[in-house]
């Protein structure tokens, strides 16, 4: 089986920004309840790479996913591709020192969990960040590839979700001496407020008071990463909030040399998950354009850039084209 890429869009998609500020919000009171109960301590290197059966499936992989990425290997005995990743899956596992944790799911015994996840071939690898799972690779992939799609995947869920992994101790298994001390509760960072304030205004649908909260972080901290996305994201989501989808769509199709006209359908098609649509629409405008109406066009697509992330291959290609386009 050759290995084939799967796109990450179901995280930085807007169509599911709402519920991924649902999911950290919940992410960030399940490692709260876990600091109440004692919980969240430092981790074994051998508790990185675990067994799941449909059983433990909510606990072990769900619940897990609230403190730290779970990256699930679906495998089986007669394999053989599997015999080749799941070891180098586990040695990252390892190496990522408790960055993601690597669950192992034999399809032979978990047909049910296989069928929920869609399989139609092994090895498949996906992943679950606060509760969302998503597909990284199918296939025997390379390690670069695989390390790019890791390092990918923990920025995401860093940025949006705010898990930063576990603590890992290699002596944890003999457990703690009688001496041991429990260790002090992390303090809140000093932004912690303004950007729950951020993500309450999101749940409840005022989207001008979640672009004042991320403002407001910015005003003190212009290089706050997790801001400077949920600021992009907001002011989007504001721009198509009470647009008619059907005549911008119209309005784009019937003046192609309308700049205002293109930017708002850019603006949809980011929404509607339309990346590739929304930058080769506004590298296309700024491309026949000049003056202020190109200035406007290349702007707006450097704040959806923003919104996708600097990473993005899709962002990549689009500011290659974009540097064509102007020189």
């Amino acid at each position: 089986m050759q290995p084939r890429n799967m796109s990450m869009s179901g995280v930085v998609d807007l169509a599911a920004v709402k519920a991924a500020q649902e999911a950290k919000a919940k992410a960030e009171q399940a490692r709260a309840e876990a600091a109440k109960q004692g919980g969240g301590g430092a981790v074994s290197t051998a508790s990185l790479v675990i067994d799941v059966d449909e059983a433990g499936f909510e606990r072990d992989v769900l619940q897990r996913s609230t403190e730290v990425p779970v990256v699930i290997d679906f495998w089986a005995e007669w394999c053989e591709p599997c015999k080749q990743l799941s070891p180098l899956l586990e040695r990252l596992a390892a190496e990522y020192n408790g960055r993601f944790v690597l669950a192992k799911i034999d399809v032979d015994a978990n047909q049910m969990l296989m069928q929920q996840f869609g399989i139609q071939g092994i090895p498949a690898v996906f992943a679950v960040v606060a509760g969302q799972a998503l597909p990284l690779f199918q296939g025997a992939a390379p390690e670069s590839q695989i390390r790019g799609t890791l390092d990918q995947l923990i920025q995401v869920a860093e940025q949006r979700f705010g898990l930063t992994g576990l603590t890992v101790d290699s002596d944890a298994e003999a457990g703690p001496g009688p001496e041991a001390e429990a260790a002090p509760a992390v303090p809140a960072g000093p932004y912690d407020a303004l950007l729950e304030a951020a993500v309450q205004a999101l749940d409840a649908g005022d989207l001008g008071g979640a672009v004042q909260a991320y403002k407001n972080v910015l005003s003190d901290d212009p290089g706050n990463t997790e801001a400077k996305l949920g600021l992009a994201q907001a002011e989007l989501l504001q721009r198509v909030q009470n647009a008619d989808a059907q005549q911008v769509r119209k309005d784009a199709a019937e003046k192609p040399g309308d700049v205002r006209a293109q930017i708002a359908a850019a603006d949809l098609d980011l929404v509607g998950g339309h990346v590739e649509d929304a930058f080769g629409r506004l590298v296309d405008t700024v491309a026949r354009t000049a003056g202020d109406d190109r200035d406007a066009a290349r702007m707006r697509l450097l704040e959806l850039f923003e919104v996708v992330g600097s990473d993005d291959p899709r962002v990549t290609a689009a500011r290659r084209a974009l540097a064509r386009a102007l020189f």
